[in-house]
């Protein structure tokens, strides 16, 4: 639920982040516009890390 002008453009702006730094496309070969690095599985457990209030998701490996 958006409040406010002030409130939607804080949403907005924090889906356009995700958006080109977390969220894979198909065209990209299921990579992001900002390419991120592929962790190794050795790396450590993989954590959920929530984006846009919560309603989305980014994924990485947490260092042992």
């Amino acid at each position: 639920m958006i409040f406010n002008e002030r409130h939607l453009r804080r949403v907005l702006s924090s889906y356009a982040d995700y958006y080109q730094r977390a969220r894979t496309h198909l065209s990209l070969d299921k990579d992001c516009p900002d390419p991120r690095p592929i962790m190794p599985r050795r790396i450590g457990k993989v954590i959920a890390i929530p984006q846009v209030g919560g309603l989305h998701h980014r994924y990485e490996r947490l260092a042992a």
